[in-house]
């Protein structure tokens, strides 16, 4: 009998944000193949003598392809086992988990889902910017900010330079210079407020405010790490100092 892949969410690292469902898989699983980005808080809640797969990627570096990770997955459900795939984020936001999935579906393996918070989500709760706002943002966006393979990114720059929606960039270190230009170049003003937040509901959490026009030149100074996020919009100029000060009276208060 082959085993079960359940695809998991581990949200984007404080594991006060994991599901239920969530945790019930990774508990009740044989192996867990995870990504870089799941945080060691997670991991910690592993059973005790359960098998580890690490198969985490990072730029411009894919130790483990994505079609051995594919494998990897088949092989160990097709042993009989229970596997938990844990991915950063949700995993069918840029997670890769769709392409899994059908994989493993092709192939005969049953394949279940545990929803996780996504970054934008996450960093939206810890900052305290709304993604959506009555008569500022009526809507929001979610792209990636890079293309596999270092592929051009053509973005729909036209669609995505909406005064009226909230736009978050994930994986976009690299090219936010780029895509600050092909949003300008379509009319959104250099004046548009940006934060960028680098390792959203972590303790190593570091945020940072610009504008469009200056983003580029302020997030390479800053030498910020991935993952890191960019929310671009007016939601942004809501940001406020005092929901940080919250923040830490709330992590002392825990503490």
């Amino acid at each position: 009998m082959n085993g079960r892949v359940s695809l998991i969410g581990a949200g984007p690292g404080d594991p006060d944000l994991l599901t239920l469902r969530a945790l019930k898989m990774i508990q009740s699983a044989d192996v867990v193949v995870y990504d870089r980005l799941v945080s060691d808080d997670i991991m910690a809640l592993c059973p005790a003598g359960v098998e580890l797969i690490p198969v985490g990627k990072c730029p411009r570096n894919h130790p483990v392809p994505q079609d051995r990770i594919n494998e990897i997955l088949f092989e160990q459900a097709q042993m009989g086992r229970t596997v938990a795939r844990l991915k950063g984020g949700d995993p069918m936001i840029f997670g890769r988990g769709s392409e899994e999935a059908l994989y493993l579906q092709n192939r005969g393996i049953e394949v279940v889902y545990a929803p996780g918070i996504t970054a934008a989500q996450g960093a939206s709760c810890s900052t305290g910017v709304p993604l959506t706002h009555r008569g500022i943002a009526t809507s929001v966006q979610y792209v990636t900010g890079h293309r596999q393979a270092d592929k051009v990114l053509d973005l729909d720059w036209k669609s995505l330079a909406d005064p009226e929606t909230t736009l978050v960039v994930y994986m976009g270190v690299a090219n936010i210079g780029q895509i600050a230009v092909g949003l300008m170049t379509e009319g959104l003003p250099a004046s548009t407020p940006v934060m960028a937040i680098s390792k959203a509901t972590s303790a190593d959490e570091e945020r940072m405010t610009s504008t469009l026009g200056l983003i580029a030149q302020d997030a390479r100074e800053a030498e910020l790490q991935p993952p890191t996020l960019f929310i671009i919009g007016q939601v942004v100029s809501l940001y406020t100092e005092r929901h940080d000060e919250s923040i830490v009276e709330q992590a002392k208060a825990h503490g």
